[in-house]
């Protein structure tokens, strides 16, 4: 469907008011939300992430695509809900304890959204306990620890800690940040590290058992 390219394009633009009329058109129509989502703003938002992963953008232009998406999803979330038709996975993210940056970590989440995760987000400055009771609460299939502070590794390392201790099975633990490597997360018992945001969604798709 043509309105739907359409759509792709104008979410990989950052073009918010063609997101939004198009994601109207597309309704009236008679498309459904759902198909919105995974045909027209989901390849938007993977554009995205591979010009992020190849230089060809960088953290603003990510943002400005990331908006465009919320604004569209804004209509779509309750026609959704209504229906009964909720995302695949969901996903658990927070900036580790005494870390208070939380870029990083909002570009994540707002990628995940694209990729048609349900993201719970914690903030920043998140204790182990409260990743462990919200990944209960919400039965998290992905949970993720943003840190951008050397001196909070240990945090992040006490966080899968307690994740792994709380038996929780059906989730796998994501680690990213400026200090972190996949060395560390290695270390640390984590089941995935991603370098960037653009990473974040193959390296989740991949944990869940989806090809990126």
């Amino acid at each position: 469907m043509p309105l739907l390219s359409e759509l792709t394009a104008a979410v990989a633009a950052g073009k918010r008011a063609d997101t939004v009329r198009i994601t109207e058109e597309l309704l009236a129509a008679g498309t459904g939300p759902q198909a919105i989502v995974e045909e027209g703003l989901v390849p938007g938002m993977a554009i995205v992430g591979d010009q992020f992963k190849r230089n060809e953008i960088f953290v603003p232009e990510m943002l400005v695509a990331a908006r465009a998406m919320k604004e569209a999803l804004k209509l779509l979330e309750p026609l959704l809900a209504s229906a009964g038709i909720k995302p695949k996975y969901t996903a658990v993210i927070g900036t580790v304890q005494g870390d208070l940056h939380d870029i990083g970590k909002n570009l994540i989440s707002m990628m995940w959204r694209g990729a048609n995760f349900a993201v719970v987000d914690l903030g920043t400055n998140v204790p182990p306990e409260r990743y462990v009771a919200a990944a209960k609460e919400h039965n998290a299939n992905v949970i993720g620890l943003s840190a951008l502070l050397t001196t909070t590794m240990p945090a992040m390392k006490e966080t899968v800690r307690q994740l792994k201790a709380a038996g929780l099975t059906n989730a796998k633990v994501m680690v990213g940040g400026a200090p972190i490597t996949q060395a560390f997360a290695d270390e640390i018992g984590a089941d995935g590290y991603a370098a960037d945001a653009g990473s974040a969604v193959d390296i989740a798709k991949k944990l869940m058992g989806e090809a990126a």
